[in-house]
């Protein structure tokens, strides 16, 4: 079993959530850190699917791809305009108790 989540944070959250996720030992990468910043969502969705990772995003147009039965790592989607700290709070809870086996074309909101 595929244990763990890694995490892609989408643009339009602050990239210092990955920074901050980082630190607290989880496996996080922002669109900056890639130097992606404007690429297509659908670029960035198959990016992070065939990295591995779960999409963090507040993009509604994630959700609209994934309805069309697009496979993809995971989706976590945030329904809140948080903070950082909010943010690092819910995906640091997502990350203790989801694996990548459980996010394999699911969608989370957070």
């Amino acid at each position: 079993m595929i244990v763990g989540l890694s995490l892609y944070v989408d643009e339009n959250i602050n990239p210092e959530v990955a920074n901050q996720l980082r630190s607290r030992g989880i496996d996080a990468i922002s669109v900056r850190d890639l130097g992606l910043l404007g690429d297509s969502d659908a670029n960035h969705l198959q990016r992070a699917s065939d990295m591995g990772r779960v999409l963090i995003t507040q993009d509604r147009d994630f959700l609209v791809m994934a309805s069309r039965n697009q496979s993809h790592a995971g989706i976590i989607f945030g329904t809140q305009q948080y903070a950082i700290g909010g943010w690092v709070r819910e995906l640091e809870l997502l990350c203790a108790i989801l694996t990548a086996e459980d996010m394999r074309d699911c969608i989370e909101f957070v």
